[in-house]
């Protein structure tokens, strides 16, 4: 179980704290040069002002540690700034001034580095208050006028033109509505609403102006609801108790008995307040505070941002992982999964006349098309009489043809190869981009956002680490967040969330243990802030407002950053821990000399001091770099790697290749299926073995330090044989062939058992490669 209680109803700020920011430098300041001149008075031999000094740093740091204490105990805590009080109170009373001014330097050290460790940004929702709309075009009696947003009441029509943001919520008028509703639902591909389909407020649009008939009013919109349960989930948050007053609640009832024993049995009040005074809690509240901020320090250099000393304590602690999909197991943009061309055409060329074409489209397919063209270096053509039709796609021509590009009618009819790129779009949850040649379907583009190559590593670092369960929540469909949930072996996953049931769903997990919830969109912002610790992935369409309401942001566009700040967590808070206790030990072993009259105040807190040092020497180990879950890289690794995983999107087309080359072989078989084998081999033999070939003697060798040794890759050699001897196969077939003067029948099982084989092995092997391999790169 959790042993903090799930955020219930209180302000998420430290109550520790209970003081200016201001405060703490200044006591430090004040506290070193009263300690610093009485000092020099003492050397000078003016032992009553150097009394002076040091009473004065003492009772400087009393007045506010007296406020500590009774903040704390009007939340019902009782902390470490307990036994200081008493400390400085008691030097004071028996006169030991010098005493009382080396508690004071200590008490104002551990504040001023408990402030640096927990430094919060705010948690206004800035951004989320900047998305949402102020005003709508209402459309009354033939006019369009401007009205404040609240004017807008159920059944008022109104006007929602192209970029801006659909105001109330709505169904759609007549005309349909193509929008970006990622900032609802996290989903980076548009949708089209059409005549009589609901729209919620916070939505884009995408495409052209459309009438909207509004069904609420502002306040019972869905954006102004996903603002108001971000603004209740961060003020619900509990604040998180130091690490050092939980041991403190243990640690000072036994102080002030032993102290007390002393001084029944001695009668001596000195004996008392140099019990008191070796009990103070250096080593509590200096220890801890510096070993986190050793940690905070670490992960800022791996471009992890942490908000304060809580959340690292707390994300050390965490063993419930709950995950986004969009943005954050994913990608986040689509990107081209396959081209399926018509059997008169070739698959680059597919990809090359639908790039051409939407060279000029702004959506988001559009941009994966041209992308994944340019990236196996294409050359693309300069279209004319471009247009673009919202929600269907694009025309124009180019190379002296009518293109189109987009989405076909249900009435339109297809081909039988038309019929499997139906099927397996919908096997794959893929998107299909059609590309029409004057007239006629020429092939298919399919689309689909992928999985980050770096999740499945990441996830196994956590597992490892001690996170039990690992749940995805998306809003999403069902069918593709189960495929990546199977994919990644995550405990549950629940899809088509609202941000309302993400935040349920937290809640929920937080009642049985500290839970992590990761996300990157204005969406995932009520989550973020209602979890015991929100990261934000700050992606290239990374939100502000999650960032906000996080308290762990990982600055690059890489989730194994958050499993290297849990290994920095972990490290950090197991050193403070070691720390406290270990200095804790050594202040109990004064106590019993001190209550025995072998210390006097002044030598006591002369021996704190060097027990502090000690405990402060262990905490800085934080700094060094632990056991991190991604290995370090050889320069020479990391430019192979790059270099690899640049060719594998060049090899796209050799792999498509390879299966549509296996889609036409036909029973008779004709003479053109035989020039599709030939040229599928020469693309294996001049492209894809030569890479094959150098990344079993260059780049496995250079990984092979990095990964414990060469049986590490054991495995993917074992793959690259197995491509070796399939295209071998492909060969002597090919060989056959030519000496029979055509492909027989009776290859024709055999041949495209090869190319199907070849084709499995070679996705298979290219996403092992960049899940295990690339993604070590930064």
């Amino acid at each position: 179980m959790n042993d903090r209680p799930c955020p219930t109803a209180r302000p998420r700020h430290s109550i520790a704290a209970g003081a200016s920011p201001r405060l703490e430098p200044v006591l430090l300041t004040v506290t070193a040069a009263a300690l610093i001149a009485g000092g020099i008075a003492w050397l000078m031999g003016a032992g009553n002002l150097a009394d002076l000094f040091w009473g004065l740093g003492t009772l400087f740091a009393l007045v506010p540690a007296v406020g500590w204490v009774v903040v704390a105990l009007r939340h019902g805590r009782t902390g470490v700034d307990g036994i200081a009080v008493l400390a400085l109170g008691g030097t004071l009373a028996v006169h030991e001034y010098l005493a009382g001014a080396l508690i004071a330097l200590m008490l104002a050290t551990g504040r001023a580095l408990e402030a640096a460790a927990q430094r919060r940004a705010s948690h206004d929702l800035r951004s989320l208050l900047a998305h949402a709309p102020r005003s709508a075009r209402r459309r009354t009696h033939g006019q369009v006028t401007t009205v404040p947003l609240s004017e807008v009441a159920a059944g008022d029509l109104l006007v929602v033109g192209p970029g801006e943001v659909v105001p109330v919520d709505g169904r759609v008028e007549n005309t349909p509505a193509v929008l970006d509703e990622s900032v609802l639902t996290g989903e980076p591909l548009q949708v089209e609403r059409a005549g009589g389909e609901t729209v919620r407020s916070g939505a884009v649009n995408a495409g052209g102006a459309f009438e909207l008939r509004a069904t609420a009013t502002e306040q019972d919109s869905t954006y102004a609801g996903i603002v108001r349960l971000a603004q209740q989930a961060g003020a619900e948050s509990a604040p998180v108790v130091r690490l050092a007053d939980r041991y403190a609640a243990w640690f000072l009832p036994l102080s002030l008995a032993v102290a007390g024993l002393s001084w029944l049995i001695s009668g001596s009040a000195v004996r008392a307040v140099a019990v008191l005074v070796v009990a103070t809690p250096c080593p509590l509240l200096l220890a801890a505070p510096v070993a986190i901020v050793s940690g905070l320090s670490r992960a800022s250099r791996l471009g992890v941002v942490i908000r304060d000393g809580g959340a690292l304590e707390n994300l050390g602690r965490a063993r419930t992982l709950l995950l986004d999909k969009t943005g954050t197991l994913t990608r986040g943009r689509p990107r081209v999964l396959d081209v399926v061309a018509a059997p008169d055409v070739k698959p680059t060329e597919v990809l090359r006349l639908a790039a051409s074409l939407d060279q000029y489209s702004p959506h988001v397919l559009a941009q994966a098309i041209v992308d994944a063209a340019l990236a196996r270096k294409l050359e693309l053509s300069i279209p004319s009489d471009v247009a673009e039709e919202p929600g269907r796609g694009t025309t124009g021509n180019a190379d002296g043809h009518q293109l189109a590009v987009g989405r076909i009618g249900a009435d339109v009819d297809r081909p039988a190869w038309a019929r499997a790129v139906d099927k397996r779009a919908l096997l794959d949850g893929a998107a299909v981009a059609w590309l029409t040649l004057d007239g006629h379907l020429a092939g298919a583009i399919l689309l689909r956002d992928p999985l980050r190559p770096d999740a499945p590593r990441t996830l196994r670092h956590l597992r490892g680490a001690g996170f039990a369960r690992l749940l995805m929540l998306t809003g999403d469909r069902t069918a593709p967040a189960r495929e990546v949930a199977t994919v990644l072996g995550l405990d549950d996953v629940r899809a088509e969330l609202s941000p309302a049931d993400k935040v349920a769903a937290v809640r929920a997990e937080c009642e049985h243990a500290v839970t992590v919830m990761v996300g990157d969109g204005v969406n995932d912002a009520p989550a973020l802030a209602a979890a015991d610790i929100g990261v934000a992935i700050m992606s290239a369409r990374g939100s502000t407002a999650s960032s906000e309401a996080a308290d762990i942001i990982l600055t690059t566009d890489r989730v194994d950053r958050l499993a290297d700040a849990v290994a920095i967590a972990q490290r950090a808070r197991h050193i403070a821990v070691q720390s406290a206790l270990g200095g804790m030990l050594m202040s109990l072993a004064a106590m019993a000399a001190a209550a025995a009259g072998l210390l006097p105040p002044a030598a006591g807190a002369l021996l704190q001091e060097g027990i502090d040092v000690a405990v402060i020497l262990n905490a800085l180990r934080a700094l060094r770099v632990g056991q991190a879950a991604r290995p370090a890289l050889a320069p020479t690794a990391e430019a192979l790697i790059h270099r690899f995983a640049a060719e594998h999107e060049k090899l796209q087309d050799v792999l498509e290749s390879v299966r549509d080359t296996a889609d036409r072989l036909s029973d008779p078989p004709g003479p053109e299926d035989l020039k599709a084998v030939e040229e599928t081999h020469r693309l294996l033999i001049e492209r894809l073995l030569p890479h094959e070939y150098a990344e079993e003697h260059e780049l496995y060798p250079a990984l092979a330090p990095t990964l414990g040794g060469p049986e590490a890759t054991a495995t993917m050699s074992r793959a690259h044989t197995e491509i070796e001897r399939l295209s071998r196969r492909i060969a002597t077939h090919l060989q056959l062939a030519h000496e029979s003067g055509g492909l027989p029948a009776e290859q024709l099982d055999d041949l495209r058992s090869c190319l199907y084989g070849l084709n499995t092995v070679l996705r298979l092997h290219f996403t092992q490669e960049e899940e295990n391999y690339f993604s070590l790169a930064p």
